[in-house]
């Protein structure tokens, strides 16, 4: 088991910054990936960044070039850095774990933190 630990939320005017933190303890694999998804009302969870424990980044296009994820392997913890913060990033921030058998193969199913609301005033 993985256990994942959000903070940083909180409400800023659009234009402002905020950085996340995801905190994981319990079982990760050497090989794995964290990773940030969101959830507006009404809609679906969607996935804004993800980085593998080596570094490999993927973004949503909506978030590219505002949007930074980055971690420290050392203390099992994933960032992300949000700049230029727009109205429609209003969502509840997920954290998101998955363990690797090696750098492509996955290993078990999604770990996911109990969230954190990010709101974007106009």
């Amino acid at each position: 088991q993985v256990q994942l630990v959000e903070s940083g939320g909180g409400l800023v005017q659009a234009g402002g910054s905020l950085r996340l933190s995801c905190a994981a303890s319990g079982r990760l694999f050497r090989f794995n990936r964290m990773g940030w998804y969101r959830q507006a009302p009404g809609k679906q969870r969607e996935l804004v960044a993800t980085i593998m424990s080596g570094g490999t980044t993927n973004y949503a296009d909506s978030v590219k070039d505002r949007f930074t994820i980055s971690r420290d392997n050392a203390q099992n913890t994933a960032y992300l850095q949000m700049n230029s913060l727009k109205p429609e990033d209003t969502a509840v921030y997920y954290c998101n774990a998955r363990n690797f058998i090696s750098a492509s193969v996955a290993a078990g199913g999604d770990y996911w933190g109990q969230g954190t609301q990010v709101t974007v005033s106009s």
